[in-house]
């Protein structure tokens, strides 16, 4: 672990693993500590990975002012990570809500950005719109999957509306991996353990992201950028995911064949090899 002050003074932390250069790698949740990360199936073989856990997660302090945990303010703290490493540029991994953050760092420090890797990024800083009907178009090609019935019911209450307890939210959470195995059992219930829950409900507050300002910015990004989609991803689905990448002017869309939001733990030899290809 290595620690750095944010401009606002919070202490900071990240995490450095494996040997070459360094990959800065933002975590999502949003506000889960990066450790959930863990070497990304084995690409800390490639690439020196360095998680930084975001302010109020895992090793990093608690900000004085907790509106700072609004995503777009959390955007200087990635520089400040960028000094403390005395790199010129980064390549720079988001996952999830994290590539929120990443795009926001894309767009604010273009010129400091030599490599963007967009892993099932949300969709929310570009304005790409994901519709029940596309979730729910995902969400089929699991049919014969044993959990499928108790899932998918849970699924069409959410849809319509008549989710009222966090049961039926929990009930979806099979749709999240490419293989609802003990792994996977086990990584979505270390994710409430590892999240800060207060902070996760101010990362997209009123005023976080502006879709149209982020859009305008990144189309004129130099740098080559890579989208990773999950086939059975029903939080980005690959149709969606090509938008995306449609958005950038360097981009291509890698998708992880069955894989969900959790490319490394369903497939960690298609994602390290993807991304190492394209890190080189």
């Amino acid at each position: 672990m290595e620690t750095f002050t944010a401009p606002d003074g919070t202490r900071l932390a990240c995490h450095r693993s494996g040997d070459g250069e360094p990959l800065v790698c933002l975590p999502g949740g949003p506000m889960q500590a990066s450790v959930y990360l863990e070497d990304l199936g084995g690409l800390s073989g490639h690439r020196a990975l360095v998680r930084l856990d975001l302010r109020g997660t895992g090793d990093s302090d608690v900000p004085d002012d907790t509106a700072t945990y609004r995503c777009d303010r959390q955007v200087d703290d990635v520089e400040a990570l960028r000094v403390h490493l005395g790199l010129e540029t980064i390549d720079l991994l988001g996952h999830s809500a994290g590539g929120t953050l990443a795009a926001l760092y894309a767009a604010r420090y273009p010129e400091r950005v030599r490599r963007l890797l967009l892993l099932t990024p949300s969709p929310r800083a570009f304005g790409v719109g994901v519709a029940d009907a596309d979730r729910r178009a995902v969400a089929e090609r699991r049919r014969g999957e044993d959990w499928f019935p108790e899932a998918y019911a849970a699924f069409e209450r959410i849809w319509a509306g008549q989710a009222t307890v966090a049961a039926e939210w929990n009930a979806i959470a099979p749709f999240s991996y490419g293989r609802w195995d003990a792994d996977s059992r086990a990584a979505d219930s270390r994710s409430a353990i590892l999240t800060n829950g207060d902070a996760a409900a101010v990362y997209y507050a009123v005023g976080a992201v502006d879709p149209a300002a982020v859009r305008a910015a990144v189309a004129g990004l130099a740098a080559p950028v890579l989208v990773v989609a999950g086939e059975y991803d029903v939080g980005l689905p690959p149709r969606r995911a090509a938008e995306v990448a449609g958005l950038f002017a360097h981009a291509e869309l890698a998708v992880a064949p069955g894989a969900g939001h959790f490319p490394w733990l369903d497939d960690p030899q298609w994602l390290v090899a993807t991304l190492a290809a394209f890190a080189r």
